[in-house]
C-alpha cells in the first residue's frame, strides 16, 4: 500500500485525537496535514496524504497503521511490518488470496486507505524482498541478502569506479570502506554468507581493472607488472594479451601481480570479515 500519499485526514485525526487530548496540539497536527504542497512556483492546498519528508508523518502513519496491526493480531497472523511495507505469512496460496482480499477490504473501508497492486502479491516468502531482506528455500528458511539489494549496491559503486581512474587505488579504495561498512552493518542480520563471499570478489575485481586502465599502455603493464614480482615471460604474455580490462582483472597475471593482501594494506576491508564480525557483536 501507499499510506504516505493517501491517507484520508478525517480518519487520520480521529485516531490521533483518541491518543492525545490537548486540543492546540490537534490543531498544529491538522495545519500541518493541510499545508500546502508547492510545485512549479504555485502552492495547492493537501487534501490527502501527509507531508513526504515530515518528520511527523512516519509517526503519524504509525497511529493510523496501528488499527491494521491490531486487526491482523486479532486474527491470529503472523506479519511483519515496517512504515507502510507488510509482509502476513500464511500457510497455503489459497489462504493467501483470502487473506489479501480480506485486509483489501478492511484497509479500504475503515481506514480509506489505497492498496498499492503493483507493490503487492500473493507469493513464496523466498520470492519477495523485504526491507532488502529475503529468505532460503529451506525447511527452516534462513534471513538472507535480497539479490536486488545485492545490484543497487553495485550500481552505486560502480558510479565510484568510473572516478577512480585518474585517481590513486588507495583514495579510492578509502571511499568504499565507509560504504562497505554500512552496507555490511545493515544487512548484519544475514545467515547466507554466500553474497559477500561475491561481493569480496567482484570489488576485487573491480579495483584490479581500475589499476589496469590506468597503466595503459602495454610497456607500462608490462614494467608494473615485473615490477610487483611476475616473471619477464609471464608479465609480457599478461601485458600484450589484447584483452578487455575486466578480462585481465580476473586473469592470474593481476591476481598474482595485486594479491588481496596488497589491498588490504591499501585500507580495503572485507565483506566476510565484517559481516563475521558484526556477527559474532549480536
Amino acid at each position: 500500500m501507499s499510506s504516505f500519499d493517501t491517507v484520508n485526514h478525517d480518519v487520520l485525526m480521529r485516531l490521533v485525537a483518541k491518543r492525545v487530548k490537548d486540543k492546540p496540539v490537534l490543531r498544529l497536527i491538522g495545519r500541518y496535514l493541510r499545508a500546502g504542497m508547492l510545485e512549479g512556483g504555485v502552492a495547492s492546498p493537501r487534501t490527502e496524504g501527509t507531508p513526504q519528508g515530515g518528520p511527523l508523518s512516519p509517526l503519524l502513519s504509525n497511529i493510523l497503521l496501528d488499527e491494521l496491526d491490531q486487526e491482523l493480531e486479532r486474527r491470529g497472523h503472523r506479519f511483519v511490518r515496517y512504515a507502510d511495507d507488510c509482509n502476513v505469512y500464511v500457510r497455503s496460496e489459497a489462504a493467501g488470496e483470502r487473506v489479501m482480499a480480506s485486509l483489501e477490504g478492511f484497509l479500504t473501508k475503515r481506514l480509506r486507505l489505497k492498496v498499492n497492486r503493483d507493490k503487492s502479491a500473493v507469493a513464496r516468502p523466498w520470492d519477495r524482498t523485504f526491507l532488502g531482506y529475503s529468505f532460503t528455500v529451506d525447511r527452516e528458511p534462513k534471513l538472507k541478502v535480497a539479490r536486488r539489494s545485492v545490484q543497487r549496491l553495485k550500481d552505486k559503486l560502480r558510479a565510484t569506479f568510473r572516478t577512480a581512474r585518474g585517481r590513486r587505488l588507495k583514495d579510492t579504495i578509502a571511499t568504499l570502506v565507509p560504504i562497505i561498512r554500512g552496507w555490511t552493518a545493515y544487512y548484519r542480520l544475514s545467515r547466507v554468507g554466500n553474497v559477500f563471499e561475491e561481493l569480496d570478489q567482484w570489488l576485487r575485481r573491480k579495483l584490479r581493472a581500475v589499476l589496469w586502465r590506468q597503466w595503459k599502455r602495454n610497456r607500462t603493464r608490462f614494467d608494473e607488472l615485473r615490477r610487483r614480482g611476475l616473471t619477464a615471460e609471464h608479465a609480457r604474455l599478461g601485458a600484450g594479451n589484447g584483452r578487455g580490462p575486466w578480462w585481465n582483472a580476473g586473469a592470474s597475471h593481476m591476481n598474482a601481480a595485486v594479491p588481496i593482501l596488497a589491498l588490504r594494506q591499501l585500507g580495503l576491508v572485507s565483506f566476510v570479515e565484517e559481516h563475521r564480525r558484526l556477527a559474532r557483536s549480536t
